[in-house]
């Protein structure tokens, strides 16, 4: 089964302290970085506001959901589209299969000139002139008893055409799942998004705040300088953010093998965790999914077909039995009446012979080559019993991390809660000191930081909670869906 690992990564900047000094060398030091950092961020936003009104002039006609996106993914994903035919020509293995019970008839002739001394075959007789002769044939076989080999080979063809459906179905699951997490990506950076505007919102505020305390002789220049860098560093984190979130737009069109010049945005539900999880206990989710993961159905499968072409290898040590029948005719050059060749017509109706009987074949010694293959055939069914258990273990464990993870991404998100609102009020207390000069601006940068980072923390463990939830009610064979969890009328901006 699939192994899933924590999706929802929060990136946040490394800020160290900054010393501040007095000294006209540092501030120069500080300026010519600001001018540097300033004019690089402008030409950024240059750019990235050209791409803003491009995209903005194409508006999508439609905002995809997460099940919109599923069932494109379904009917036009290209290796969805190969397991169907690995599906049909599984099919038509199993047509044959059962065709094989059906006589074996096939018919044939042949027409040739001889020169010299030679056997006429209708006559029977030497001749040394010129001969035509033409024989035809239609020869029948019907299997009576041959090991039951027919049998078993029904058998492991329905079996095989089972697991080729599993198979398919197990590529839909995890294509699904790619899609549900790539859908997810989006929402976190819409949300990494805002949380880096706010915090460049809030920084904007400080500088404007600062100048006019400048101005008035309030503060030192120094604070302005420092506090415009951390202005710059915010706008190019911004830039950052709307770019990871560019190319999490473009993984999942190319999970839906969508052009990247194609118009497309998804819906932005608000989701919302308003209670502790109830999570059924580990063994009861695993007995539930054990018994209808794709996966698993296409394993046990394949033991079946491997112990039904076991059955086949052995079926090759008994006896064959099969009824055979053949109708011959032949014309000859050499068949006249009245010293004038025979018609063909007439020859046709006299010569014609036919045959009914039984052929009966006792395997005694073919250079062990039966041996051989019941012996490999044991080993297949070892190896598909392997594989069953391998698939059950893998499903165990991904079981285990899922749900170990739900719940620890729960107490992350629950202790970030906390953590937000005490930063928040750490903050504010940090702000107030900062505007009336109590606070110098790497007291205050720091703050700010603890406070978004603490937010980008629980954005990230909401998701994956969220994440880890929605593939234990997969596990239990329940669709994915975000509606349980959306704000009725919430979306994120």
């Amino acid at each position: 089964m699939r192994q899933i690992t924590k999706l929802f990564s929060t990136r946040v900047p490394k800020e160290g302290k900054k010393q501040i000094s007095g000294n006209m060398n540092r501030n120069t030091r500080v300026s010519s970085r600001n001018i540097f950092l300033t004019g690089l961020v402008l030409l950024l936003f240059m750019v990235s506001s050209a791409s803003a009104q491009e995209k903005s002039a194409m508006q999508p006609e439609k905002l995809w959901s997460l099940q919109d996106c599923i069932e494109y993914a379904l009917k036009n994903n290209l290796t969805v589209q190969q397991s169907y035919l690995s599906v049909k020509s599984a099919k038509s293995d199993l047509l044959q299969s059962k065709l094989n019970f059906l006589p074996a008839i096939n018919a044939g002739g042949t027409e040739y000139s001889n020169w010299g001394r030679a056997v006429d075959m209708a006559t029977y007789q030497y001749s040394n002139q010129k001969i035509t002769q033409f024989n035809m044939s239609v020869n029948g076989n019907f299997t009576l008893f041959n090991g039951l080999q027919n049998v078993n080979k029904l058998r492991m063809q329905e079996f095989n055409y089972l697991a080729s459906k599993y198979n398919s179905d197990e590529i839909k699951d995890n294509i699904s799942l790619n899609i549900a997490a790539a859908y997810l990506q989006i929402l976190y950076n819409i949300e990494q998004v805002n949380n880096a505007k706010r915090q460049l919102a809030t920084t904007q505020d400080q500088i404007n705040l600062t100048k006019k305390e400048v101005e008035v002789g309030k503060v030192a220049r120094g604070n302005l300088l420092d506090i415009q860098a951390q202005g710059a560093n915010d706008e190019v984190n911004v830039i950052k953010a709307q770019n990871t979130l560019m190319l999490a737009y473009l993984d999942l069109m190319q999970l839906l093998d969508l052009k990247s010049n194609t118009q497309f945005d998804i819906q932005k539900p608000d989701l919302m965790i308003t209670h502790r999880p109830s999570l059924l206990p580990i063994e009861n989710i695993y007995n539930k999914a054990v018994g209808i993961m794709p996966e698993i159905k296409y394993a046990e499968y394949n033991v079946k077909s491997a112990g039904a072409a076991l059955a086949v290898s052995r079926g090759q040590r008994s006896p064959a039995l099969s009824l055979v029948s053949s109708y011959g005719n032949n014309y000859s050059s050499q068949i006249k009446t009245n010293n004038e060749i025979t018609p063909f017509g007439q020859q046709m109706r006299e010569n014609y012979n036919i045959a009914f009987g039984f052929n009966l074949q006792i395997p005694i010694f073919n250079r062990f080559s039966v041996g051989t293959a019941i012996a490999k055939s044991k080993i297949s069914l070892e190896n598909a019993n392997l594989n069953l258990a391998i698939q059950k273990n893998n499903l165990r464990k991904s079981i285990e991390q899922a749900y170990t993870d739900a719940l620890a991404s729960y107490q992350t998100y629950e202790a970030s809660l906390k953590s937000v609102e005490s930063l928040k009020e750490a903050f504010k207390y940090a702000q107030e000191k900062f505007n009336v000069g109590l606070l110098n601006s790497t007291d205050f940068t720091q703050a700010k930081n603890n406070y978004y980072n603490a937010e980008s923390t629980l954005t990230s463990a909401k998701y994956d909670y969220i994440f880890k939830t929605k593939l234990l009610d997969f596990y239990l064979g329940r669709s994915l869906s975000l509606k349980d969890i959306a704000t009725p009328e919430g979306s994120i901006k």
